[in-house]
């Protein structure tokens, strides 16, 4: 998979409208490819239990039906060696950098518990320095992107995340920092800031076969969950790789036994069921390859975990495996993962305790549209098929139980939390006004918490939940800190000396100071101050020379 900022570090080769990617990013079609994603460790010899990973409260004892209503599980095994009660772990990829932002942390846009957000990767500029798809810091994309308050946002909520490193384009850390105790810090660096307790190390392409890089992650790897375990913070592990029908390619294996030798507590291998290309006969479905691709997979771990001397059970075999596939149309021409398919992989999952299931990504669970022609879409912001939007997601949301998919609470509990008055000299963003006209991109506070626009609002409630059938402009991205203060602006101009005067005559163009900041008539006025209160519209005076932290480039 690729990903970009308003480019996808997704793996999709963007050959239609609407959002165009400035580069394409295509996949080898003789390998899978995209990203994944995480849970928690166990004991080799024991039978696979599972913990909540956000709360850590320890391994899960036989009671599946108490946590149905969601959480971070993936294989559940009864002590008596009995193989019937399993639990898969729905854990769907978001593309955090893709433009438009898939927000996440919103109910209404996520059904999904828990996500794998992709790709951390080296900085184009420091191979040891973690970034978001090489174009965001951590600390960029936490101001951004709201990385931050989003994540918090959905953890108090009840959800939980995980991070993806690598992906198709860019490079993973491990391969452009060659020293190890700098890798283990970029690795904690990310684990530290995000309070991770799975991550996902995505390795895909040249990268596969490069076995020096993959004993630097391996060790790591290796000491970062040794640090975290005698931290009481366990670290889980997850390795995703290519897959074809017949397996894991001989380089794939190789890169799982080095993982394994290195010292690394593997969680799973997952395997990306996409893009099988000539390895797939043309008259076998896009379920069957697989299905086949999974249980090659398996019986390859089997071995490979027999290598190290640990025998491993059927359901401990498959509670380490992972499946990932493509959503809808596929890079490969032809390849199209149908809702069907989606269902059938969901009865695959129960019937053999798959430790997880993920889809790239929740950015494309949604049908085109009609500004697409009716022909396979290749497209990183839909699915290219005929689907209600997130009828993917829904499907595998349903492995973390037998009831329906549970989805995250819109409702921000947290009774340790004060109530934070909307004052403007302490709010990050401008406070909601309803007569105030906010473009797509605008954040603003209200009742304690920072919204943005999904789209044009004026006189909407960020707070009052939308009418059924009719959603919200607003998306809730999470409480404003108590350590958090008033917006910054940024003039835009140095050159402005006039200080505005109430009983001067002010032709178009003229230029003032109000309170600091610079301002431009837009039309001959007297008597008309500049505005205070933002965003400014269109019918004031008096045009803003300055920018304002959460409106949106442009506006």
């Amino acid at each position: 998979m690729v990903t970009v900022r308003g480019r996808s570090q997704g793996r999709l080769c963007e050959i239609e409208p609407p959002t165009r990617s400035p580069g394409r990013y295509c996949f080898d079609e003789s390998e899978g490819s995209m990203g994944a994603s995480g849970a928690a460790p166990r004991d080799e010899e024991q039978p696979v239990a599972r913990r909540l990973s956000w709360t850590r409260v320890g391994l899960l004892l036989l009671v599946v039906a108490a946590v149905a209503g969601g959480a971070f599980v993936s294989v559940t095994e009864a002590a008596d060696r009995t193989e019937t009660t399993t639990l898969s772990w729905s854990v769907p990829y978001v593309d955090v950098t893709l433009t438009p932002t898939f927000q996440f942390q919103d109910p209404s846009a996520n059904p999904a518990r828990t996500v794998a957000l992709a790709f951390v990767v080296a900085d184009p500029e420091d191979g040891c320095a973690p970034s978001w798809g090489g174009y965001y810091s951590l600390e960029e994309a936490g101001t951004d992107l709201e990385l931050d308050r989003r994540i918090d946002q959905l953890r108090s909520a009840g959800g939980d995340v995980m991070v993806s490193f690598g992906g198709l384009v860019n490079d993973e850390l491990a391969i452009t920092c060659t020293d190890t105790g700098d890798l283990t810090d970029a690795y904690r660096d990310v684990v530290e800031r995000y309070d991770l307790s799975a991550v996902d190390l995505d390795v895909e392409g040249t990268a596969v076969a490069d076995l020096a890089a993959a004993g630097r992650r391996a060790a790591a790897l290796a000491d970062l969950q040794r640090e975290r375990a005698a931290d009481g913070s366990p670290l889980a592990v997850w390795l995703t790789v290519p897959v074809a029908p017949t397996g894991m390619t001989a380089e794939g294996v190789d890169l799982v036994r080095a993982t394994l030798a290195g010292g690394v507590e593997l969680m799973g291998v997952n395997v990306m069921t996409m893009d099988y290309g000539g390895a797939k006969p043309a008259e076998q479905s896009m379920i069957e390859a697989t299905e086949q691709a999974l249980r090659a997979a398996a019986e390859q771990v089997r071995a490979l975990y027999e290598e190290i001397g640990t025998t491993l059970r059927d359901r401990q075999v498959w509670s380490r495996i992972g499946a990932t596939p493509m959503i809808g149309q596929n890079d490969v021409e032809g390849e199209v993962f149908t809702l069907d398919d989606a269902a059938a992989l969901s009865s695959f999952a129960r019937a053999t305790g798959l430790g997880r299931v993920s889809l790239w990504s929740l950015n494309r669970d949604a049908g085109c549209g009609a500004s697409f022609a009716d022909v396979a879409v290749h497209s990183n912001t839909c699915s290219g098929v005929d689907q209600e939007a997130l009828a993917f997601v829904d499907e595998f949301a349903g492995l973390g139980g037998d009831g329906p998919a549970v989805r995250i609470s819109d409702t921000v509990e947290d009774a340790g939390r004060q109530p934070v008055v909307d004052d403007p000299a302490t709010s990050p963003y401008p406070i909601w006004r309803a007569e105030a006209q906010y473009p797509a991109g605008y954040k603003v506070v209200w009742h304690g918490n920072v919204y943005q626009a999904r789209w044009y609002a004026m006189g909407v409630d960020p707070s009052l939940p939308a009418a059924a059938g009719v959603p919200s402009p607003w998306a809730l991205l999470g409480v404003v800190e108590t350590s958090e203060s008033a917006p910054e602006p940024v003039p835009t101009v140095t050159d402005v000396t006039e200080v505005w005067n109430p009983d001067a005559l002010y032709q178009r163009g003229a230029r003032v100071f109000l309170d600091g900041l610079p301002y431009e008539a837009r039309w001959a006025n007297r008597g008309a101050a500049p505005g205070t209160l933002f965003p400014i519209g269109p019918e004031e005076a008096w045009e803003p020379l300055f920018d304002l932290p959460g409106q949106p480039a442009g506006s």
